[in-house]
C-alpha cells in the first residue's frame, strides 16, 4: 500500500497518514501479524471495549485502523493534564474491562483475550474516552498475566534513574491498590516474557530483577 505523511513512529512500527479518518500502520520489523491482531481488535470492539476501528486485512505487516486524534495517556502524565494515581486506575479498569469479554476460545471458556502490552503510551486519550492502541502481543490466556505484564513495565520505570519514577511507583500502586488475579508465578512468567523482547535495552533488562521486587512488596 503506497503511504502517505509519517506521523509516528516505535519501537517497531511506523505510523502514516492515509486521510482524515484512517491511518496505516506499518510493521518495519516483521515479528507480528498485522491481520490477526485487527480480528482481534474487531473482536473486544463487538463487545464493547475501546480499541479502534480497522480495516479487514490479509497482511501481515500492514493495519489500516481509524485515526485517533488526542494525546497518549504518557502525553497527558508528562504535560500534567493528568494525575499519575488516576492513570494507574484506569490501566487497572482497562484491564479489567477487557477481561470481562468472553473467552475467544470456546474450548477454553476461562480464557480471555490478553493485551500484554497495556501501558500509558499505548492508551490514547481521544475527545470520545480512551482507546487501547497497539495489539500486536495478544493472546488468549490468564488474565493474571495481563496484569503481571503491566506491573512490570510500569515497575521498570519506577526503579530506573528517570525524572519519571515518582509518577511511575504512584500509577503502580494505583494499579495494585485493590484485589488483582496477578499471582507470584503470572509475575515471573512476566519477567521472563519481558527479558525476551528483543525491543529491550540492556539497561531496561538490568531493571527487571529490582522491578519484580517492587511489584511483590506492593502486590503479595
Amino acid at each position: 500500500m503506497t503511504t502517505g505523511r509519517l506521523l509516528g513512529s516505535g519501537r517497531s512500527a511506523d505510523v502514516y497518514e492515509i486521510d482524515e479518518a484512517w491511518v496505516l500502520r506499518r510493521d518495519r520489523e516483521g515479528w507480528g501479524d498485522a491481520a490477526a491482531e485487527g480480528e482481534v481488535m474487531t473482536y473486544v470492539r463487538s463487545h464493547g471495549y475501546p480499541a479502534p476501528r480497522v480495516r479487514p486485512s490479509t497482511s501481515r505487516t500492514d493495519l489500516v485502523m481509524e485515526r485517533l486524534s488526542g494525546p497518549t495517556m504518557l502525553g497527558a502524565l508528562l504535560e500534567g493534564s493528568l494525575a499519575p494515581a488516576e492513570a494507574g486506575t484506569e490501566i487497572a479498569r482497562l484491564l479489567r474491562q477487557l477481561h470481562a469479554i468472553p473467552a475467544r476460545d470456546t474450548a477454553a471458556p476461562a480464557s480471555r483475550v490478553l493485551h500484554l502490552d497495556l501501558h500509558p503510551d499505548n492508551v490514547i486519550l481521544t475527545p470520545a474516552g480512551p482507546r487501547v492502541i497497539d495489539w500486536s502481543n495478544t493472546e488468549n490466556g490468564a488474565p493474571g498475566l495481563d496484569w503481571a505484564m503491566s506491573a512490570v513495565i510500569l515497575a521498570q520505570v519506577a526503579v530506573s534513574d528517570t525524572e519519571t519514577v515518582a509518577p511511575a511507583r504512584t500509577m503502580l500502586t494505583a494499579l495494585l491498590a485493590d484485589p488483582t488475579p496477578l499471582t507470584p508465578e503470572t509475575l515471573k512468567e512476566a519477567r521472563t516474557r519481558r527479558a525476551a523482547n528483543p525491543t529491550m535495552t540492556p539497561r531496561e533488562t538490568e531493571l527487571l530483577g529490582e522491578a519484580e521486587d517492587l511489584i511483590r512488596t506492593l502486590a503479595f
